[in-house]
């Protein structure tokens, strides 16, 4: 029979959730962990996974509460570690503690994991519950998840458009669609991904640098480029700063030992082969090939194409689009998805979870399209 919580706990589950998100961009390919450590009714300690290869939230709370951690609850938001990696296990953290009792928001699917911690806390005499705000915790730590799962990373779209749906007008000039605080949120996401995808067409057309320029980034993101001819010019922005930061060219693997390619790789650029197929390159194939160099979050930016075949091909798990109160209008301007598309509305994918904000001008939607 499932176990039931208090009110109270929900709140002190949730503010262990509040802090596992600060380690966003910083951890991965960890997932993010946070700890409160609860005695006679109020917190007494509390911590985060604050970076990769640091001390784990278990960890960093039983330090913030020292000597009061013995006899506490212990509310963390995924099963604690119990083996040897970059740092000692959390179950004997907490043993050592003296913990007497630990809820967990769910069970870490990671099989050196996976209900062996709680058994071991169990056999130490320690109290164990967990499923409280689970479903907020697979939500948190869904890209983890996914790539523990099946090798992918989640792939995040992101595009700004008019009212009506275009990013580009009919002569493609696309600045600015997007108001300066949209522009400047979006590159505070890009300093939290591990790769940033477009298509050779946005190279072509924008020469964009694909780095972020606004804030201090947690992580420096893969650029990578779809070019099935490569026709990525030796000269584009990307290849000039190819030296500085991480460059992948994908084309066709019949492509990878032209004079092209090998002039790129001269340049510092790294040149990857994939098959094709008729709708293009095989987007599922790089999508496995960047989850086995552990990369847990990549953002598509575009354009309208390349957006369109991941949409088309299942492979989106998010979406964060920007929307101009502007009408742009015109049948040659780009659309923001321009795969080939559902022949039937019903088959449209519909997201799960919708939230709207606000950024300057702009509204934000960021739209869950899986779980």
């Amino acid at each position: 029979m499932p176990e039931t919580f208090t009110q109270q706990e929900y709140v002190w589950m949730r503010r262990a959730l509040a802090l596992a998100v600060r380690g966003r961009g910083s951890v991965e390919p960890n997932p993010m962990v946070g700890c409160v450590l609860v005695r006679g009714g109020r917190i007494i300690g509390e911590g985060y996974h604050r970076r990769y290869g640091g001390p784990h939230a278990e960890v960093n709370a039983l330090k913030n509460a020292g000597r009061l951690a013995r006899g506490a609850t212990a509310y963390v938001t995924l099963e604690p570690c119990c083996h040897y990696g970059k740092t000692p296990p959390c179950t004997d953290a907490l043993i050592a503690a003296g913990v007497k009792r630990v809820v967990l928001a769910m069970r870490d699917e990671l099989p050196p994991v996976s209900g062996r911690s709680v058994a071991i806390l169990r056999k130490s005499g320690i109290r164990v519950s967990v499923g409280l705000c689970e479903d907020q915790a697979r939500h948190l730590n869904a890209p983890y998840l996914k790539l523990k799962g099946s090798g992918r990373p989640w792939v995040i779209l992101k595009w700004a458009q008019s009212i009506d749906g275009k990013i580009a007008t009919r002569t493609g000039d696309s600045k600015w669609i997007s108001g300066e605080e949209s522009r400047r949120y979006a590159h505070k996401l890009r300093g939290r991904v591990d790769a940033i995808i477009v298509g050779v067409a946005t190279v072509v057309a924008d020469d964009p640098a694909l780095t972020c320029r606004h804030g201090k980034p947690r992580r420096t993101a893969t650029r990578v480029v779809i070019d099935p001819r490569l026709r990525t010019p030796p000269d584009a922005r990307l290849i000039r700063t190819a030296d500085k930061v991480p460059t992948i060219i994908v084309t066709d693997r019949r492509q990878t030992n032209s004079a092209k390619a090998r002039r790129l790789a001269r340049l510092g650029a790294e040149v990857l082969g994939l098959r094709s197929r008729r709708s293009g390159l095989d987007v599922d194939g790089l999508l496995r090939e960047l989850g086995r160099r552990r990369m847990t979050n990549v953002m598509v930016e575009g354009g309208g194409r390349t957006l369109g075949t991941f949409v088309d091909a299942g492979l989106a798990d998010e979406a964060v689009v920007f929307v101009s109160r502007r009408l742009i209008g015109g049948r040659q301007a780009t659309s923001a998805l321009a795969g080939n598309g559902p022949a039937r509305v019903a088959d449209s994918p519909r997201p799960i979870w919708t939230k709207l904000t606000h950024c300057g001008e702009d509204d934000v939607y960021h739209l869950r399209l899986t779980r």
